[in-house]
């Protein structure tokens, strides 16, 4: 039984493409070029002077700062399931579940921090949660501080948070 096996040559054998003098001189030719472009038609270079200016192009799907949404009645939506800190891969979220007394639910958060520092903005407590309370729609795409405790999240900094782009309030469990 014969095999088809195709030989492929290698490329760059040659003394001149071991020296990669010719790569080299064709990405400085590159590189000059844009740098010609750009310091003859200044007006042409696209640039933002933030943060006076904010981008314009964030779109709903964008994944900013987190948010704990509120119900219809103004309650807290999050149920305390620890079911974003458990999807979440960089455990970032930390949560300390109380009994409720307002016979909604069986428990919510008496505490609950997102170390914003840690957290990694890929989105999995968003799709973990059973109860839509938490969500990533605020439309803040950086967050400032001068030491490590300001980019902490409580839960009253993510309550006071509100949606950018859609309704403020959790439609689960009304």
């Amino acid at each position: 039984m014969k095999e088809n096996i195709t030989v492929i040559p290698r490329h760059g054998d040659s003394f001149k493409d071991k020296l990669f003098l010719p790569a080299i001189y064709d990405g400085v030719k590159v590189t000059f070029k844009h740098l010609f472009n750009n310091v003859t038609d200044i007006n042409a270079v696209d640039t933002l002077e933030y943060p006076e200016e904010q981008p314009r192009d964030i779109t709903e799907r964008y994944r900013g700062l987190h948010r704990l949404t509120h119900r219809s009645d103004d309650s807290i939506a999050c149920v305390a399931c620890f079911m974003c800190s458990t999807a979440c891969p960089s455990n970032c979220i930390f949560i300390e579940a109380i009994e409720r007394d307002d016979e909604k639910d069986e428990k919510m958060p008496k505490s609950f921090f997102i170390d914003t520092l840690e957290c990694v903005f890929c989105g999995y407590c968003v799709e973990a949660c059973p109860c839509d309370a938490i969500r990533m729609d605020t439309g803040i795409f950086s967050l400032t501080g001068n030491s490590r405790e300001d980019f902490v999240m409580d839960k009253e900094q993510l309550l006071s948070h509100k949606g950018a782009f859609g309704e403020e309030n959790s439609c689960a469990r009304d």
